[in-house]
């Protein structure tokens, strides 16, 4: 009697994990899958399965996606004619979403795949296999979506009872025993913080200056703006605890008084653009007291809004008291002559003649100072200007100008070099940029 024709079955065995916990073993659960994977399949040696030598595994990857690395290597070999059979030590390893099984078991369908379960005997070419693996992973859906719900339900009691439920901590805190504790160091950057908001109520300004202290975010990085302000609307400061924007007394100590939050966030409501324009209102004109027109009168700083905008001027005294047309240069705009005056001062910096006048004057109110030194001194206010506040670029410019003189030809700038030398100890004492 002839025996009939076993033909070969290529079995494909796929083995996943959703957390990477215990990965790093030497034996761990895809290792435990794929040996009770493996003894079915030899069970099955006289129906022609045979494994295949690829292995598909997914560590550490959800079941709800089928964005998983080893699955889609198992589809793309499936797609090419190189699996007969996919084999799972459970359904829930291939998939524990019902809309993705559905479109899994179409692509097994569609290239003549059977699918088994080694804890649960299945064979996907029967309508009845099939409705006994949709009922069941109806039910792992189910347990799943429970699961998540009662997670959800003891987070939310949780924070409720103020407890810190993990996370990256806020700033100024540290986590000790699963709890926030007050990080002495970072808690004093958090309070000057807060502080130096209510002084300046600009969140652009308060940037720049916690640049200027070396005040960085825990990992290291630059503090911009917007990590300001979620610091500054962080609730975590005044002992809260926020669930779904409700807040609950925490267990961890505050950092900001009440009386403090309620002041910056009462600034807080007020528009950014009319914080903004009251800061540059409220900054000192830089060539205020130093610039002069053609018929020698003084020109004044002033400003005027249109719509949210703020333009900044500097008007003559003659145009002031007789009116417009009383002096050929009656009004400029301040960003224009200030950007001037700036670019002269740096071409000045540079020059030898007035390097060798600093060095000069500097070294007979301090002796030991090289002209190498007033140099240096003076060209590393270039790069810096930029980075110094407004008033304390104003503060240089009266330090360094006696008098500006503006007139058709251009302008004229006369020095203070008492000025220059005094700037030149400051850089070498490295006292502007504390200043700054």
């Amino acid at each position: 009697m002839t025996k009939p024709i076993v033909r070969k079955q290529r079995c494909a065995i796929y083995t996943r994990k959703s957390s990477e916990e215990g990965l790093e073993q030497e034996f761990n659960s895809l290792h435990a899958q794929r040996e009770a994977c493996e003894a079915y399949i030899a069970s099955q040696r006289s129906e022609g399965w045979v494994p295949v030598r690829d292995q598909y595994d997914d560590g550490g990857i959800s079941g709800g996606t089928l964005e998983r690395p080893g699955l889609q290597r198992l589809l793309e070999d499936i797609e090419d004619g190189l699996v007969d059979v996919v084999v799972v030590y459970k359904i829930d390893r291939l998939s524990r979403s019902l809309a993705d099984f559905a479109k899994l078991v179409e692509v097994f369908d569609r290239n003549g795949v059977t699918f088994v379960s080694v804890t649960q005997s299945f064979n996907t070419t029967t309508s009845m296999g099939r409705l006994t693996l949709n009922i069941l992973l109806s039910f792992a859906q189910f347990e799943r979506e429970v699961t998540a719900e009662r997670i959800r339900d003891k987070v939310a009691a949780s924070r409720k009872k103020g407890m810190w439920m993990g996370g990256v901590p806020p700033y100024g805190y540290r986590v000790e025993n699963r709890k926030l504790v007050v990080d002495d160091e970072s808690a004093e950057h958090v309070r000057w913080i807060f502080a130096r908001f209510l002084e300046i109520g600009s969140g652009t300004e308060l940037a720049r200056e916690v640049a200027k202290r070396g005040i960085r975010t825990p990992r290291g990085n630059r503090i911009d703006k917007k990590y300001l302000y979620r610091m500054l609307n962080n609730r975590a400061y005044i002992g809260e605890a926020v669930h779904k924007g409700k807040s609950y007394p925490g267990e961890h100590d505050a950092i900001i008084d009440r009386e403090t939050w309620d002041r910056v966030h009462a600034i807080l409501q007020e528009s950014p653009r009319k914080r903004a324009a009251r800061t540059r209102a409220e900054t000192p004109a830089l060539l205020k007291g130093l610039l002069f027109g053609p018929d020698g009168a003084a020109f004044s700083p002033t400003h005027t809004r249109k719509g949210d905008r703020l333009y900044r001027y500097y008007v003559s005294q003659t145009v002031l008291k007789h009116g417009a047309g009383a002096c050929p240069i009656g009004r400029v705009p301040a960003g224009e002559i200030e950007a001037a005056v700036i670019d002269r001062l740096r071409t000045v910096f540079r020059q030898p003649e007035i390097v060798a006048g600093t060095w000069k004057a500097a070294k007979a109110q301090q002796g030991g100072i090289t002209e190498a030194d007033a140099r240096a001194a003076l060209q590393q206010l270039d790069p810096l200007w930029d980075e110094l506040f407004p008033a304390e670029q104003a503060r240089i410019v009266a330090l360094l100008v006696e008098r500006i003189d503006i007139g058709a030809e251009g302008l004229e700038i006369r020095l203070r070099v008492d000025g220059l030398s005094g700037l030149a100890r400051e850089m070498l004492a490295g006292e502007t940029g504390a200043a700054a």
